[in-house]
């Protein structure tokens, strides 16, 4: 079957590989539909990914159709068209035993530090498959994103009173102000490319845009501007950038709160005394929790988000060893790519 290797940064190969034979009793085996790419996969091809190894088969956002499963499996049946939840979790661990899979002791990401999706048939474990009986294959490998955002900002806990700002306006900091939206809060996303706020503007429901290329006392004024006169009560920085993250700590009011939804390689540090004199909280939101997933789907199925719109770029499989590069470079203005892996599947 034919499969896309990275073997080392830089470097993708198109390669046949045997496709898997009958799944194991809790597994299913799947056939790929589409493959959102996303930040962590052009990391990855640039070098620049943490806890990755190569060679790798990367593909953690799916969406797929059951092909065949497992004697034990009860959830998904032949012909489902699911989402996957690419995260897989010991149910063993602290954090698993309370509820907290997405940071198991030893999770494995599909994709990451397993074997991923770019590839026709693929074996998953059938707990990470969540079937939809109407959305668009386009629509199921988007709900692993979105699904990033939603947790997100199920980490904060806001509320309508709350005035948000989302720093980076990538697909997800675009998530983490969708569902932060629909929460009823006021919502505020900067970026430093005005492309993307132009995008952001067209197809997400925000209340200001903030252009971040301008000087430190400048992004002050208009970060409070934008939440009407005081600081935002909650922050999200979606840009895995040091710099960007550093100053994050100085855009939170008082008493606010900052997530870190992106990740960066390396130590950040920042200024302790105004740490404690705001009594800021400080949260890690990593990756996604299975009540997410359902969310998000129950969102795109009823209509109340739709992202159609953000799917900027696409090419077929066998096409991404000459065009995936160009997709890396800022100027290319992708938003978000998708990989067709099967040519024909509805969109």
């Amino acid at each position: 079957m034919r499969t896309i290797v990275l073997d080392r940064p830089g470097e993708l190969r198109l390669t046949d590989t045997p496709a898997p034979q009958a799944p194991a009793d809790d597994a299913a085996l799947v056939r790929v539909l589409r493959v959102g790419v996303c930040g962590t996969d052009v990391h990855a091809w640039r070098g620049e990914q943490p806890f990755f190894t190569y060679p790798r088969i990367l593909g953690h956002e799916l969406a797929v159709e059951v092909v065949a499963t497992g004697a034990a499996v009860a959830n998904v049946k032949p012909g489902d068209r699911c989402a996957v939840e690419p995260y897989v979790n010991c149910d063993a661990c602290r954090p698993c035993r309370a509820g907290r899979q997405n940071c198991c002791e030893r999770l494995q990401v599909i994709g990451v530090h397993l074997d991923g999706g770019l590839r026709e048939i693929v074996e998953v474990p059938a707990r990470k498959l969540h079937p939809s009986a109407t959305l668009p294959a386009d629509a199921l490998a988007l709900v692993e994103m979105l699904s990033i955002g939603r947790h997100a900002v199920g980490r904060a806990d806001l509320s309508a009173a709350d005035r948000v700002l989302v720093i980076g306006a990538g697909p997800i900091g675009l998530g983490v102000a969708t569902f932060a939206a629909d929460s009823g809060a006021r919502v505020a996303v900067a970026d430093v490319n005005p492309a993307r706020l132009a995008f952001c503007a067209a197809h997400v429901r925000t209340d200001a845009l903030l252009d971040l290329s301008r000087d430190e006392a400048g992004i002050d004024r208009a970060v409070r501007d934008a939440a009407g006169g005081e600081l935002p009560t909650i922050v999200f920085d979606a840009t895995g950038n040091a710099g960007s993250m550093r100053r994050a700590f100085t855009l939170v009011a008082n008493a606010g709160t900052l997530v870190f939804v992106g990740l960066v390689l390396g130590d950040l540090t920042f200024h302790d005394p105004d740490f404690h004199r705001r009594e800021t909280t400080l949260l890690a939101s990593r990756n996604a929790l299975p009540g997410d997933f359902r969310a998000v789907m129950t969102a795109l199925e009823s209509g109340r988000v739709d992202v159609r719109s953000w799917i900027t770029h696409r090419m077929q499989l066998e096409d991404m060893v000459q065009e995936f590069p160009a997709w890396t470079r800022p100027e290319a203005g992708v938003v978000k790519g998708m990989i067709e892996v099967l040519t024909g599947a509805d969109r």
